[in-house]
């Protein structure tokens, strides 16, 4: 409980830069790279960290096509639509399972806890979607994610953490179950929301096997345009280019251009609940 000496303080602030500059030199060098032009690109090396003539010709390029357009809105749409399916349902399940009189609730509870020890196979996974009609439709990418364990055991364990004397005598006043989680419990209950809203807004996101198995390539998310245009370097806006009579933009560009367009929306989205985060996990976690 002492206050920190100068060399303590110094050796933290000088940790904090380092970390600071670990996380922040790649993402500045793929944002500034997506900037350049070839010349730059070739005399750096790669990677361009200060462009001289930035241009926005990669962005352009990869917008004029459709294709990243496309399946930029198929993530936005998959995200916001499985997000609050997700939510929805678990913190119904979750609000149920937390009241310690539910019959049967137990069970449903490890059964839910099972899922976290053992996972389905790819082809068990695929019969049952292929069963029930879902291949090549959205709902694939969200019905089989619906409900994440660990988010319900976050969910419930807070809920049972909440005082059981507020929600009686809000059922002594005539409130239902549905009025009770609406008015009582989900105000209460923001941080872990918020948080468990995070981690299914990220995971959905970032999901690309599924898409890889049950759609086709006209309906694919961004992660998969992703991986088909960096990580396997197909070409991207070449054909674009040349069909308008333009010098197509450096293939390196156009790379890190996707990669920022992936990046940047679900970044935007952590300023407005990092308050939340580390009080919604803990608390969850703790009283569970």
């Amino acid at each position: 409980m002492e206050p920190p000496t100068r060399l303590g303080l110094a050796a933290k602030v000088m940790t904090l830069v380092i970390i600071s500059f670990v996380v922040l030199y790649p993402f500045a060098a793929v944002v500034m790279t997506s900037l350049s032009t070839q010349d730059e690109i070739t005399r750096n090396g790669g990677l361009v960290l200060f462009p001289v003539e930035p241009t926005l010709e990669a962005y352009r390029v990869i917008f004029s096509g459709g294709t990243v357009t496309r399946a930029l809105l198929v993530s936005v749409a998959v995200t916001v639509a499985g997000t609050l399916a997700s939510l929805s349902v678990t913190v119904a399940m979750a609000f149920a399972l937390a009241r310690r009189e539910l019959t049967g609730g137990r069970a449903i509870l490890m059964v839910a806890l099972f899922t976290m020890l053992f996972s389905p196979g790819i082809i068990p996974n695929y019969l049952l979607v292929k069963e029930l009609g879902l291949l090549n439709s959205f709902g694939s990418l969200i019905l089989p994610a619906l409900v994440s364990a660990f988010n319900l055991v976050v969910l419930r364990s807070f809920f049972m953490g909440l005082p059981q004397e507020l929600l009686e005598s809000a059922r002594m006043d005539g409130a239902g179950d549905l009025r009770i989680l609406l008015r009582i419990v989900l105000p209460l209950s923001k941080a872990v929301v918020a948080v468990v809203s995070l981690f299914y807004a990220v995971a959905y996101w970032n999901a690309f096997f599924n898409a890889l198995l049950y759609l086709e390539s006209d309906k694919w998310p961004l992660p998969l345009i992703l991986r088909l245009y960096v990580l396997q370097g197909q070409p991207l806006g070449a054909d674009i280019a040349a069909a308008a009579g333009e010098v197509p933009p450096p293939a390196q560009a156009l790379q890190m251009a996707v990669v920022v367009v992936a990046l940047v929306p679900i970044l935007l989205v952590y300023p407005f609940l990092q308050r939340y985060f580390t009080k919604g996990v803990l608390t969850g976690a703790v009283k569970g």
